[in-house]
């Protein structure tokens, strides 16, 4: 059985083996959720979007159970400036993108953008493919645990503007929680941790998680954030 992960060619493989407990629920959540459980945009039928990862890596800090996320630099062409899990689009070496290629490309990006020691996790679980409109990525949300932690920061500040953990109490707590209210029409679930606004397909992911691990506390759904036009 393969534990640790390797971007370079090596097995790359899931196990829920030797887990902490607390992680639990997340893993029954993953074994059962459905597609439009998660999100009302699912992958277009006819195949098309363009195929990514992105890499929820559970970690255990000093304030117990917490999320890597990141900053995107605020110069790229896609959710400039905002906070999301790591990963991006599958290169032709991740392999099949129906087989292991999320898995290897979520690993490959998060070690890209974040400088995460790959040897270190734990794969764990793979969600259903979701769709993100606007920029018509169709992505495989992979799931982690940080098994063995490594020091990670700003790779290139051209992808990249920070790299952050956030704890899971952090993400639970209805005064961090809000509806995110787009001048475009949309609305959504957002957090505002760690000195950010958390909202789009990253917060709508981990709603859905902590919701269906059973980890949701009520919070005012009507407490609402308005973006900027430009978000």
């Amino acid at each position: 059985m393969t534990r640790a992960s390797d971007t370079q060619g090596g097995p790359v493989a899931l196990s829920e083996e030797g887990l902490p407990g607390w992680l639990d629920p997340v893993v029954r959540a993953v074994r059962t959720v459905e597609p439009r459980q998660l999100s009302r945009f699912l992958p277009p039928a006819d195949g098309a979007g363009r195929q990514s990862a992105v890499l929820i890596l559970f970690g255990e800090g000093a304030q117990g159970p917490e999320l890597l996320l990141m900053e995107r630099a605020g110069s790229l062409r896609s959710h400039a400036g905002q906070p999301s899990f790591p990963g991006g689009a599958l290169d032709p070496e991740d392999g099949d993108p129906h087989a292991d290629g999320p898995l290897r490309a979520a690993l490959r990006e998060a070690e890209e953008e974040t400088g995460l020691d790959p040897a270190g996790v734990q794969l764990f679980g793979v969600l259903p493919k979701l769709y993100i409109p606007v920029s018509g990525f169709v992505v495989t949300p992979v799931l982690g645990w940080w098994r063995e932690p490594s020091p990670v920061g700003v790779v290139d500040p051209n992808e990249t503007a920070r790299v952050f953990t956030v704890p899971v109490a952090d993400l639970t707590d209805p005064a961090n929680r809000a509806t995110a209210v787009h001048p475009s029409g949309f609305h959504g679930p957002a957090f505002l941790v760690e000195s950010a606004l958390v909202w789009g397909f990253t917060a709508g992911v981990i709603d859905r998680l902590l919701h269906f691990a059973g980890w949701e506390r009520p919070w005012d759904r009507d407490r609402r954030v308005s973006l900027d036009r430009r978000s």
